[in-house]
């Protein structure tokens, strides 16, 4: 898929064009301009684009090239230009409007996860203009679903729920927000969470038919009873680390057959490793860097001296005379997670050496 560029702004009036100028010195994007404009406006910018088409054709040519659309006019034009071209809001850019005079900044569509939102609150306040949002979340200072732990980088599924979900927690309907790991300081807003909001620490002794919807928070694979299938979205927090050791040119497919074994065996998710780990010598493994570029998973080297600093339930003879290490797996393991505790002691397959540490997330 094509990388798009960040942000274009659109002007169609000489007012909108200078805005849209002064704007872009603080946004750093791409200012379009009719061309019969040109001699009027004194430019001196590189990242000006004079356009002879419509403004029409325009739009439909750089929406789906641009993350961000910024529109400098009336809100109707740009609506019935937009309408023919939204698919989807994972994938629609982020459409903001604004008047001529600069008085209103609009979040017109992909308000959460185009981050039109945040963008519409960011122009207003450096232009001293007023944001309309309009989401209902975001109105209604409640969580916004779809958005939920994207600070943190989690991984939403059972997305197609987030829709019915969403409206349980806008509308006031009892849900139950169940977190099992990640972090914890995802509400945003200084008022408590709304009342219709219950925060759990797991789902023993709760009934299910007791709540509308619910939020789960975990890294765990776990069987979703039918009766959940239907209103409940999960979260994947980045909470797992995997200590990782290998014989020299072990190839990839013994990688992966490692990791994704042993993270099976714990019921644990794969979307919820946040980087492998191992000794600084194996910087250079083509497997390691293969295995990176496949999943855009980074790992962390640690040098023998620093694996030799702490305490492991297996150390290792063998590690220790021919790296210089007590164990690869299972002190890489814990020290990026900064715990002191393995959920998966060392598992050794024929090439490959697999330890497993879980993320201690403060309460805050």
């Amino acid at each position: 898929m094509k990388t798009k560029k960040r942000c274009a702004f659109v002007a169609i009036t000489i007012n909108g064009a200078k805005n849209a100028l002064a704007l872009n010195k603080s946004f750093e994007g791409t200012t379009f301009i009719p061309e019969k404009f040109r001699k009027k406006i004194n430019i001196k910018e590189s990242n000006i684009s004079f356009f002879k088409t419509t403004s029409k054709e325009l739009i439909k040519e750089i929406f789906n090239q641009y993350e961000q659309i910024v529109w400098f006019g009336a809100l109707g034009v740009l609506v019935r230009f937009i309408g023919p071209l939204l698919q989807d809001k994972k994938t629609d850019p982020a459409v903001i409007s604004i008047d001529e005079q600069g008085t209103f900044v609009i979040s017109v569509v992909s308000g959460h996860l185009g981050g039109a939102n945040k963008l519409s609150e960011e122009i207003a306040e450096k232009i001293s203009a007023t944001p309309v949002i309009t989401t209902a979340s975001d109105v209604s200072h409640t969580i916004a679903v779809d958005l939920l732990g994207s600070e943190f980088n989690w991984k939403c599924e059972k997305y197609e729920n987030i829709t019915k979900v969403s409206a349980s927690v806008v509308n006031g309907e009892k849900v139950a927000i169940i977190q099992t790991t990640g972090e914890r300081n995802w509400w945003k807003y200084k008022e408590k969470l709304p009342s219709n909001l219950l925060v759990l620490k797991s789902f023993d002794g709760v009934n299910i038919n007791h709540y509308d919807a619910f939020l789960f928070i975990t890294d765990e694979e776990n069987n979703i009873s039918k009766d959940l299938h239907n209103k409940i979205v999960m979260y994947r927090p980045k909470s797992l680390i995997v200590g990782i050791g290998c014989n020299r040119n072990t190839p990839l497919n013994e990688i992966e057959d490692a990791i994704f074994q042993t993270l099976k065996k714990n019921n644990l998710s794969f979307h919820s490793v946040r980087n492998l780990a191992t000794i600084d010598k194996k910087r250079n493994e083509k497997a390691f860097i293969q295995f990176s570029e496949k999943y855009n998973l980074p790992f962390r080297y640690f040098t023998p001296q620093e694996l030799n600093s702490i305490k492991i339930p297996n150390p290792s003879e063998y590690s220790l005379k021919y790296v210089k290490a007590q164990g690869v797996a299972e002190p890489a393991a814990l020290l990026s997670a900064k715990t002191a505790t393995l959920l998966q002691e060392k598992v050794k397959f024929t090439n490959v050496t697999i330890a497993i540490a879980r993320i201690e997330f403060e309460n805050n």
